[in-house]
Formats: C-alpha cells, structure tokens, sequence
C-alpha cells in the first residue's frame, strides 16, 4: 500500500526535473543565440534568417532596440502555434523568446569581439546554431516562420524544410539593400554555418547508425557483434521476395565509431552478407551506451 501511495510523488518529482531541465536548456540556448548575435553579427551588419533577420534589419533602420523587435514580431507567431502545435510548445517558445529578448538588450552595449565579417560570419553561426539547436532539442523554437512552416506544410506540397529555406532566401537577400550586397552574402555564411551546427546539437556528435544485416551466418554475425563490440543483435524473421525462401534478418544500432569495427566483424565471417547502414536521430531505452571494441 505504501509504495502504490509513492508513486504519484515519484511521478511528479520526476516531471518537475524534467520541466526543470527543459528551462535550464532553453535559457542557455536563448542566452548563446544572443550572444552570437550581439556580439559577432550585428556589430559586423550580418543577420540571421526569420524573424531574428527582419529584426536586425528594421532595428538598424528605426534605431530601436533589437530585443523589443525580437519578442514582438515573434509573438502573433506564438499565438497560431499555440492554438495549432500545443501548449507545451507554446510555452517553451515563449519562455526561449523572452529569453532571448531580453539578453539581446542586456548585451547590446558589449563591443564586438571582431571586425572582420569572415570570422564574425563563422564564429557567430557557430555559436547560433548551438542556440537554436539547445533550444529545439528541448522543444521550443526561437523564430516564429518555423511555425508557419510547419502550419502550410500541412496544404502544401513544400516541406517544412523547403519553405523555411524559400523565407530566408527572401529574408537574407533583403540584406543586400539594407546593409549592402557583401554582407549579405556573409549573411549566407552565417545561416549556412548554424544550419549545419542545428543538426550536429540536435543529434549530437556521437551519431548512431541502424543496421540491418541478412546473412546464411546469422547466428555467427549475432554472436560476434555481441562479444567484439558489445552491441545486442535482434533476430527478424525475413522472406525473399524472388527466391521464396525465409531469411534471418540481424537488426542493432552502433555509434558512428563503431561503423568501421562492425563492417570488419561482418567480412570475417560473411564476405557477402546483405549490409544496409542507415543514419538514427536519437536513440532511447534499452542498454544502447558505450562500450568497449575488441
């Protein structure tokens, strides 16, 4: 009776840390995104994509503070994704942005850490993308033509990656006649850069890879995977499509490091079993951590 009483206490514990954790990401993520703005981009006329872009270029034209800009366009945004993705969403993206708002406005006074737009571009891509990604892999958003995305892709024959990216070819090439053709194609740099950087925090550095395997020798594959790499092996049950017969099929997951030791098992043993490697996102549950290679 007593341990059926602590569970819902175990229970809400655990959704306060997880809650808990969530904030602390996204406030660093919000606090990074800023300070690659205020300190690497906007001092060297260099925008980001979105919404984060048209504020940049309507604070250096109206003179007002970037961080009012920021919250405020990105707020009718917050409002449809809301009412469309969820509340949890909703408030993360919320908490993200006034995050972000207000360090833009705190930090707007720090000088520069360089002049040359190559290594602001670079630098500040770099550090935004880390932003962007914390803040994503968290679940919530910085920059409200995310959610439009996301919102059209549904009557849309565009993904949500090809309509972000026709937004900020408009958006970056609008650069071009606030700050000049040069910077914005620095601009490109930057997004380029923290696009690339979104994917390597979201995933991580540590990349697993699927894989699947048919072999004759299954059963010796399986136990060599499991003995040299220390990766457990699932048995599906397969059929060939011209031959009729039925065919074991090994299923696991490695890290990226790993790929190569797998590949070597796999040739010892079966020089022309069917190899199919595959890229995975994340990966949960089960006893999937590092172990050692021999």
């Amino acid at each position: 009776m007593e341990y059926v009483q602590e569970l819902p206490k175990v229970r809400k514990r655990n959704t306060k840390l997880k809650i808990a954790k969530r904030m602390i990401f996204i406030f660093l993520g919000s606090l990074l995104f800023s300070l690659g703005l205020e300190v690497f981009l906007v001092p060297n006329q260099i925008i980001d994509g979105g919404i984060t872009g048209i504020s940049i270029m309507l604070a250096h034209l109206t003179g007002l503070k970037l961080g009012w800009f920021l919250f405020f366009l990105n707020l009718p945004f917050l409002f449809i994704g809301y009412k469309q993705i969820g509340k949890t969403f909703a408030l993360s993206t919320l908490f993200g942005i006034a995050v972000m708002s207000v360090s833009t406005t705190l930090l707007h006074h720090i000088p520069g850490v360089t002049g040359d737009p190559l290594l602001a571009a670079v630098f500040g891509g770099i550090i935004l993308g880390i932003g962007v990604g914390l803040v994503i892999r968290s679940g919530g958003s910085l920059d409200g033509t995310e959610i439009v995305a996301i919102l059209f892709n549904k009557k849309s024959p565009f993904s949500v990656g090809e309509m972000v990216m026709f937004f900020n070819i408009f958006i970056l090439g609008s650069a071009g006649f606030v700050f000049g053709w040069d910077r914005a194609m620095y601009s490109l740099i930057a997004y380029y850069i923290a696009f690339k950087m979104i994917d390597v925090t979201i995933q991580g550095l540590d990349e697993s890879r699927s894989v699947w395997i048919i072999s004759d020798k299954h059963r010796e594959i399986g136990d060599a995977l499991l003995a040299r790499l220390g990766r457990g092996v699932t048995y599906l049950n397969g059929e060939g499509a011209y031959t009729g017969d039925d065919k074991k099929v090994i299923f696991c997951v490695v890290t990226r490091l790993e790929e190569a030791k797998l590949k070597s098992v796999i040739e010892d043993i079966d020089e022309s079993a069917f190899l199919a490697v595959g890229s995975v996102n994340d990966v949960k549950g089960g006893n999937f951590k590092k172990k050692n290679i021999h």
